[in-house]
């Protein structure tokens, strides 16, 4: 077996989907590992929080593990692009401090900013189907997810289904624009 001793340089493409708790992301995700052309990974927010040790966590303490959590996930993701992996990131940004971090952290150029959007009344059905999710989170969350307004491409996932999103998504890829919306979204920051 060969080895190498060297890697061709290049950066990853990250593929950030943006969207409300139950909406669809996790299933956009899945279907774009399974149908685009070369390896990526899927590193959605959820699993990075369930690597996290059970040790409980004092709830005048939880905001700050919680905040270290999120600004970890997003390093881990601009590390695994760096290194040259694609990589599909799956968010819920329903703070304005976590797109910021993520524009400080990710190349603006190399994010692929995906709007994924349901109706209110196919979030709350999906809440009640899951039962793991407070009802009305993603309801909630709405209005400050998408409050930044601009996207790359968008999806609506109460329209089309996760293989049909996913294939726009992929067909995208290949004519995804310059500025991107992170670049416009980092300048007027």
């Amino acid at each position: 077996m060969r080895h190498l001793t060297e890697v061709p340089p290049r950066r990853g493409l990250v593929v950030l989907l943006n969207g409300t708790s139950s909406s669809g992301k996790s299933s956009i995700a899945a279907e774009l590992l399974r149908i685009l052309d070369e390896p990526w990974f899927h590193l959605p927010v959820d699993a990075f929080h369930a690597l996290r040790s059970d040790v409980p966590v004092p709830p005048d303490q939880l905001d700050t593990v919680l905040h270290r959590t999120w600004r970890g996930y997003h390093r881990a993701v601009a590390g695994l692009a760096a290194a040259g992996n694609h990589v599909v990131m799956d968010h819920v940004l329903s703070a304005e401090w976590r797109l910021a971090d993520c524009l400080s952290v990710l190349v603006p150029k190399d994010v692929v900013f995906v709007g994924v959007h349901c109706p209110v009344e196919e979030l709350e059905r999906r809440e009640r189907t899951r039962g793991d999710r407070p009802a009305g989170l993603a309801a909630r969350q709405l209005r400050q997810v998408h409050g930044h307004g601009l996207y790359d491409i968008e999806v609506d996932t109460g329209a089309a289904g996760p293989a049909e999103c996913a294939r726009r998504i992929r067909d995208f890829l290949p004519v995804r624009p310059s500025p991107t919306a992170f670049e416009k979204l980092r300048a007027t920051r």
